[in-house]
């Protein structure tokens, strides 16, 4: 388990967002499975050119997207070529530098559409968004982190670069912290142990068993809360989807900013919205 709590980090605030990189580092392992004679090498190469681009690297050379995949030189530009003529890269014709194309948004719009969590939660996220007059999100966990998979933004949101695919981590976010407590326990403190607790500001709980401590309490009252934690001004309340077994399959969320907060009355308001809306959506999956 790595953590590092004597070391805050650039503390981000409404301006500025860090996403997680756990996804991007998942690239870089050895995916599960990798080793059958089913698994398509090609297929993960150019998976991997595809996850170069990101909100640092946004046009990218022959040469550097090489460097960022680990692919031999002629490999990326076979790569790049053929996901250029598929439309999924862009090439400036001045600058040579490849950039991700909309069609990418395709496979955003085919998860959107046919996700049975998110259909089932949509109506209650925009009643939700209605009654609070706050930003109400859908997030789904992956890895060490959240997905926001649906995102309603209302005109006081904190923080506009948060958008549908933004990754944060589970431990210190409202959404991840309901879905870590209604998984088993052992799957929860295995998320934590792959989990980078990197101390985002002062607030953050960082601390494995001050960790596991919270997740008791979220379980035993059904909704989680978070203030200041990923970032300064930001407060959150969440509660789990979950499927016919009780199995956490995702989160909805109201997320308020610190000026519009007026303590504890509050949390109890908005936790009950939240708790109804999720137990609304939940259901078979």
């Amino acid at each position: 388990m790595k953590h590092e709590n004597d070391k805050p980090s650039a503390i981000p605030d409404a301006a500025t967002i860090v996403p997680s990189r756990s996804a991007a580092r998942d690239q870089q392992a050895p995916a599960a499975g990798a080793s059958s004679t089913l698994f398509v090498g090609s297929v993960e190469k150019a998976m991997r050119v595809l996850s170069a681009f990101d909100e640092r690297h946004t046009h990218l050379s022959l040469s550097k997207i090489a460097s960022l995949t680990g692919l031999d030189l002629s490999a990326t530009q076979r790569f790049t070529h053929t996901l250029t003529t598929l439309g999924y890269l862009k090439k400036d014709p001045v600058t040579k530098a490849y950039s991700p194309s909309a069609r990418l948004l395709d496979f955003a719009f085919r998860y959107a559409v046919s996700d049975e969590v998110i259909a089932r939660a949509a109506p209650y996220l925009r009643q939700l968004s209605q009654e609070t007059e706050e930003t109400t999100n859908v997030t789904v966990l992956d890895g060490t982190d959240i997905v926001f998979a649906l995102r309603i933004v209302s005109r006081h949101v904190l923080n506009s670069h948060v958008i549908t695919g933004t990754r944060l981590p589970a431990y210190c976010t409202a959404p991840g912290l309901a879905i870590l407590s209604r998984l088993p326990e052992d799957e929860a403190m295995a998320i934590l142990d792959r989990s980078e607790l990197v101390q985002h500001t002062p607030n953050t709980i960082a601390d494995p068993e001050r960790i596991r401590e919270r997740l008791q309490l979220f379980r035993r009252r059904g909704y989680s809360h978070t203030e200041d934690e990923y970032y300064m001004g930001d407060i959150s309340t969440a509660a789990a989807i979950v499927d016919r077994h009780g199995y956490p399959v995702g989160a909805i969320n109201v997320a308020v900013s610190r000026p519009r907060w007026r303590g504890d009355e509050h949390e109890r308001l908005i936790a009950n919205l939240v708790i109804a809306a999720a137990s609304a959506a939940s259901g078979q999956n």
